[in-house]
């Protein structure tokens, strides 16, 4: 189930928070509920990646994405992920997340989110991001923002470039 209210949380906490230039780091924190474990009473990889959602979607709307893409009905949809656990989150931890986008190409922008247990980063997600409209996916230079994008680290784009060699649909 999506974490509806802590969806609404995230937004009403952050409605005020000052805005962010494109690249800040949006920093939020949270705690690990018995609604977010797996068999092992830590935090379930799929509610992980749920728990992103909500720092990525604060993050775009701090940086000002907010109004132009409720102007012309965009959404965001993840266009591909790479993640990475390290350390357990164990239910009823807190832990901080941190979200910043990198960079964008011609059609995706390229966002980096961490979960912290104090000094220890426990995961980390390289995100690909594609703003959608009624006619399909937006370029990143037509969402108005007021930077240019500067070059992707070479993690990344060694990344998009396995990603390329990818074959699409899968074979099976």
């Amino acid at each position: 189930m999506y974490p509806v209210i802590r969806f609404v949380k995230e937004i009403v906490k952050f409605r005020r928070a000052p805005r962010l230039g494109v690249f800040d780091t949006h920093v939020s924190h949270h705690r690990c509920w018995p609604i977010d474990i797996d068999l092992w009473r830590e935090l379930n990889n799929g509610r992980t990646l749920t728990l992103y959602d909500l720092g990525r979607v604060v993050m775009m709307y701090r940086c000002g994405l907010r109004p132009v893409m409720y102007e012309n009905q965009w959404g965001a949809a993840v266009a591909g992920a790479s993640i990475r656990y390290r350390r357990r989150i164990k239910m009823f931890e807190r832990f901080e997340m941190r979200s910043r986008l990198l960079g964008w190409d011609r059609r995706f922008f390229y966002i980096e989110q961490a979960l912290w247990k104090g000094e220890e980063c426990a995961n980390n997600v390289l995100l690909r991001v594609a703003l959608t409209g009624p006619s399909g996916i937006v370029p990143p230079r037509d969402a108005g923002l007021a930077a240019e994008s500067p070059p992707l680290p070479d993690w990344v784009t060694a990344w998009i470039a396995a990603e390329d060699t990818r074959p699409w649909p899968p074979r099976f």
